[in-house]
This record gives C-alpha cells, sequence and structure tokens, in this order.
C-alpha cells in the first residue's frame, strides 16, 4: 500500500504496488471429486461434495465453493509463499488472486480478463469478511505495477475506478515485529470518528486529494513531488490515529538517511510495516528489513 489506506474505504482514490515476493498456487487435476490442500497454515482433504470448513483455509475453500458448478473434477492444490503470512505483504490477497485464477485456468476460462479476475478475487474477499475489504491490495496481485484505485459506487451504478501507472519507485520496507489484524483498526478509527465526525471526514478529504496528486507525481516518475506527498499522507495518518511509538521510531530513522526521500505507514496502522521511498539501510532496533522491489507483473499463469 502506497497511499490511500483508510479513505479509500470512504470513496478516496488509493495507490497500491505489487512487490516480487510471489504466492504460488499449483493446480493439479485429479479424475475424482477430491481436493487437497498442502500449504503452510493446512493440510485438507474433502470431497467437491462436502468441502468442510478450515478456518486457515477460508480465502481457498470460498473462491472453490463458488466455482463448482464449473469445476470438472477434483485437483490437488499446492501452495507456496515467498513471504510470511505475518509481515503484512496483503498475503490473504494474493493466495485469493492465485486461486481464482487458477480455477479459471482449470475451467478453460479466459484468464486474460484482469478485471473478471479481480472482481471474481474481490466477491470472495467480501463473502470471507462480511463485505468487508475495499480490494486495494487484490489490485496490486491482479495487475502488477503501481496502480490508483477508487471503489466502485453501487448507489450511483459506477463500476471500480483503476489505472494503470507508468512510475515504478524505489522502496523499502521494514516490519514493526507486531500487527493488529485490518478489521480491529478500522473498528478502532470508527471509534474516533464518532467523537469527532466533521474533523475526520475532513482528514479522509485531504487524504483523498494527496493521493490524487501522489497518482500524477507517480504517472510522472516526480519522485521529489511523490516523497513530499508521502510525508504529508503520513501526517495525516497520525491525525487519524493510527501511528505508535515503535512505527514513528523507524519512520523518523528513515527519514535520516540521505538515500531515503520519504517514509510512512503501509497499511492500516498500529503495527505492520513502514515504507521508504529509496533504497534504506538498516536501522537499529528489533525491526526486519523486507527486501522488496517493485513487480511490473501482476498474476500470471504458467501451465506444465
Amino acid at each position: 500500500m502506497l497511499m490511500g489506506e483508510h479513505s479509500v474505504l470512504f470513496g478516496q482514490p488509493a495507490l497500491a504496488c505489487a512487490v516480487d515476493k510471489r504466492m504460488t498456487v499449483q493446480l493439479l487435476p485429479r479424475t475424482d471429486r477430491i481436493v487437497t490442500v498442502d500449504s503452510a497454515l493446512s493440510c485438507y482433504s474433502a470431497s467437491l461434495d462436502d468441502l468442510k470448513p478450515d478456518a486457515e483455509l477460508s480465502f481457498v475453500l470460498t473462491a472453490i465453493k463458488r466455482q463448482l458448478h464449473e469445476l470438472p473434477a477434483g485437483f490437488d492444490l499446492k501452495i507456496s509463499s515467498e513471504f510470511s503470512h505475518t509481515v503484512g505483504l496483503g498475503s490473504s490477497a494474493a493466495v485469493t488472486a492465485a486461486m481464482v485464477t487458477a480455477l479459471q485456468a482449470y475451467c478453460g476460462n479466459d484468464c486474460s480478463d484482469q478485471l473478471a479476475l479481480f472482481n471474481e478475487a474481490l466477491a470472495v474477499v467480501h463473502q470471507v469478511q462480511d463485505g468487508r475489504g475495499s480490494g486495494t491490495d487484490l489490485v496490486a496481485a491482479v495487475y502488477g505495477g503501481v496502480v490508483s484505485y477508487t471503489l466502485a459506487d453501487a448507489d450511483k451504478e459506477v463500476g471500480p475506478r483503476i489505472k494503470a501507472l507508468s512510475g515504478l519507485p524505489d522502496i523499502s520496507l521494514f516490519y514493526v515485529g507486531y500487527k493488529m489484524k485490518t478489521p480491529d483498526v478500522l473498528k478502532y478509527v470508527e471509534q474516533l470518528y464518532q467523537q469527532q465526525p466533521e474533523l475526520y471526514d475532513a482528514i479522509y478529504r485531504l487524504m483523498g486529494q494527496t493521493t490524487m496528486q501522489a497518482e500524477t507525481a507517480v504517472d510522472n516518475a516526480d519522485w521529489s513531488g511523490f516523497a513530499q506527498l508521502m510525508n504529508i499522507y503520513q501526517g495525516l495518518m497520525d491525525a487519524l490515529g493510527v501511528n505508535d511509538q515503535k512505527l514513528a521510531h523507524i519512520i523518523y530513522s528513515l527519514r535520516q538517511q540521505d538515500t531515503v526521500q520519504a517514509a510512512k505507514i503501509s497499511g492500516s496502522g498500529l503495527g505492520d510495516c513502514v515504507l521508504a521511498l529509496g533504497l534504506a539501510a538498516s536501522i537499529e532496533g528489533p525491526y526486519e528489513q523486507i527486501p522488496v522491489t517493485v513487480s511490473a507483473k501482476g498474476v500470471m499463469v504458467e501451465y506444465g
């Protein structure tokens, strides 16, 4: 997440990027109705006619259930990841996007329609999370590169706005060592919102204005302009109430480095990751530096 945290849920634009840490879903067809899943989170086996729930595989199993009428037979799944699900790199979105695409390929459907893949993946996420989730991380996983995204507006019958941007920034990422689940952060911010609704509405509008300017900066590869906007957005995240002492320590330590132009929270906050614009050196403290670069490619299909 480059920019647009929280405000994207209120109709404002967001910027996200795909990184070069991949989630791989390997699907091997079977001749019977059995489905097996081999992953770091869970090992699973069931019939397509009786898919028992597994909390660790909720996104995977929901994606399968939504395609039951099209699936020709069972299959064996092997899910592997180049990053830990604990560090907040959109692992749920990545596995959902990969799973939806793998199932479409297995059913013989066209996997080149990125918008269709995104819409199905978002439907899976909403089904699992009771309608919650902006889909910003899904857009990055499906499209790759840097994308600008605004939610669909059902009331106005307007679909999602998705725009691929041409700039690919140098970024660095640091994991603070803990994270609060996004739904819990959203509930916390909602409580603060109820105390000062007019001020919080103003913060969301400012976040949206900052992100729109950032979109132009990325598209023009204006990294000094983008850096200024990143730091402004971090100030708005602080005003929102989702910064804490350790995140602030990472942010200000990174900003002191000559190779870093800006630093901000990436994600919902109150834990998780800090994003730096530039190639950062390590910093003091028990923080994990996650080596990442922006990947121009999103979801990919390979046939064995």
